[in-house]
């Protein structure tokens, strides 16, 4: 929302690597207008374009098909690459899990990137800590900090991933270099039983469920009202 609404310009490129987060996309594109409240209630059905993950070839906003993981990243720089070669503008944004990070394909990238400062691209990392099986720690035991990706010589910084005035700072201004971004986040985050936990990676709503992460949410947005309110008293 904070990259589409505050950031995005006509000539930037977004590549949602970690596909199985579609459902936030197409709620965002349709924030815009650019999708219907149609369009999201084929969410997931027999022949429909809202698929679970993005389909490529119906509209711009999609430019390739992603979800299988580790294949964003390397069509972010492809794109960056072009264009750099031909003199054009705009900046291009790639959106990766922390479960990416153990694929070859990311880091042979990021290799790549450092060689040709590839600088309209800025990435970000949703960390979590959580992947399909399990955390990405019993999985593989790495440790996404700014220290290795510095070590590449990139850019890097860490950030609050649901500070949403953190994330406009840290992505609205274009960086002469490429950049990273880790953004830590909660899985589920505000939802009482869905928060931290794995299979939620997984399982369906009931409406019962459904009710109770709508008073959940609006409990949080509340609580942030609040903070805001309070923060703005704090330091005017």
């Amino acid at each position: 929302m904070v990259l589409h609404h505050c950031v995005k310009q006509k000539d930037d490129v977004f590549v949602l690597s970690k596909g199985h987060a579609a459902g936030a996309l197409y709620v965002t594109l349709w924030s815009l207008g650019v999708l219907t409240e149609d369009d999201l209630l084929q969410f997931h059905g027999e022949r429909t374009r809202m698929s679970a993950h993005p389909a490529p070839g119906w509209i711009e906003e999609i430019p390739f098909a992603t979800g299988s993981l580790g294949h964003g990243l390397p069509l972010a720089v492809g794109i960056a690459l072009g264009k750099l070669l031909r003199n054009q503008p705009g900046r291009v944004f790639c959106l990766l899990s922390d479960g990416e990070l153990q694929e070859g394909s990311t880091w042979e990238s990021l290799i790549f990137i450092k060689q040709r400062q590839l600088a309209p691209l800025t990435i970000v990392i949703d960390v979590n800590g959580l992947q399909g099986f399990g955390s990405t720690k019993e999985v593989s035991g790495l440790e996404l900090t700014v220290s290795k990706f510095r070590e590449f010589g990139l850019a890097a910084r860490e950030i609050d991933g649901h500070d949403l005035d953190t994330i406009l700072d840290a992505i609205g201004t274009p960086s002469p270099s490429p950049q990273i971004i880790l953004a830590h986040t909660r899985k589920g985050h505000g939802i009482s039983f869905m928060q931290n936990r794995m299979e939620w990676h997984y399982l369906p709503l009931n409406e019962e469920l459904y009710r109770r992460a709508l008073q959940d949410l609006e409990s949080l947005q509340v609580l942030d009202a609040n903070k805001s309110l309070v923060n703005k008293t704090e330091h005017p």
